[in-house]
């Protein structure tokens, strides 16, 4: 069995799709997954629910797409989270974890994040006035060979790059950057936030690293002009939910133990926004 850091490597978004079905055992597994009790953690639950589209949904699907539009997918993850602090974050940290377990199965996943309530597939799962529709996913077997507007696409939304080590990551303070040999064991789970997925690949976590014990704190820095969707709809925070779970699994692939705990630091972080901290137990 692959460690989730392989999974987390191995992932990519796919949006085009063939017509080959989804075998029984696969689907039932995902499903278990997303029926099962999803929490984040920050205490929300996110529901999820998988869905088989029309082609006037479909259609939908592309109007509404954030950064391209999928081609030949029929079956969708849609996730509903009520309005509570942390909604945005446990949604992401959520949402991944299905997201990674349908790659170490061989399916293809493609974020899309948008203001999906008004949308037909979200009235198919009953969303209640007080949740939201942030993301959904397509879920399928992507094609052997990218399409060429597949391929421009990733070029567009720089799917291949990211921000370099030393922008991402601090040493106590935000003003001087993590050097890789003072990460210690927690460098492959860093390695592993850099690839999280983002909207637009802005990668908008900054993580500030303490010592005695271990802490690694989790900040906010908003991309100019990146506004939010709506009033209850913040991607840039769904963003850090998705780095977050990739630092736990990654973290529980190396056998280190610690916990998600509020516990602001007291930094200069400039327009950064505190978010959460792990620490080392």
């Amino acid at each position: 069995m692959d460690s989730m850091i392989d999974v987390i490597k191995r992932r990519v978004s796919v949006r085009t799709y063939s017509e080959k079905a989804i075998e029984t055992e696969k689907k039932q597994k995902m499903l278990d997954l997303l029926n099962s009790e999803n929490k984040g953690p920050f205490g929300n639950t996110v529901r999820f629910a998988m869905i088989d589209l029309t082609e006037v949904e479909k259609n939908e699907v592309k109007s509404l797409g954030t950064y391209g539009f999928i081609s030949g997918a029929k079956l969708y993850v849609v996730s509903a989270v009520k309005g509570s602090p942390g909604d945005m974050e446990d949604l992401g940290y959520c949402f991944e974890k299905v997201v990674l377990e349908a790659t170490s199965l061989g399916l293809g996943t493609c974020w899309l994040g948008g203001t999906f309530n008004r949308a037909s597939f979200a009235r198919r799962i009953s969303v209640s006035y007080d949740e939201v529709v942030p993301a959904i996913s397509p879920l399928g077997y992507g094609r052997d060979k990218r399409a060429v507007r597949e391929r421009l696409l990733r070029s567009f939304a720089r799917s291949d790059q990211r921000k370099p080590w030393e922008q991402l990551f601090f040493d106590r303070d935000m003003n001087t950057p993590l050097v890789r040999d003072s990460a210690g064991d927690y460098a492959s789970a860093l390695d592993c936030v850099r690839l999280a997925p983002s909207a637009s690949n802005r990668q908008p976590w900054r993580i500030v690293k303490q010592s005695a014990p271990s802490a690694f704190h989790f900040h906010l820095k908003r991309t100019m002009g990146y506004d939010k969707l709506s009033a209850r709809i913040d991607l840039q925070r769904v963003d850090m939910g998705i780095a977050m779970c990739h630092f736990e699994l990654a973290v529980r692939d190396l056998r280190l133990a610690g916990r998600w705990v509020v516990a602001k630091p007291d930094l200069e972080t400039g327009n950064a926004e505190y978010i959460m901290t792990w620490m080392e137990s």
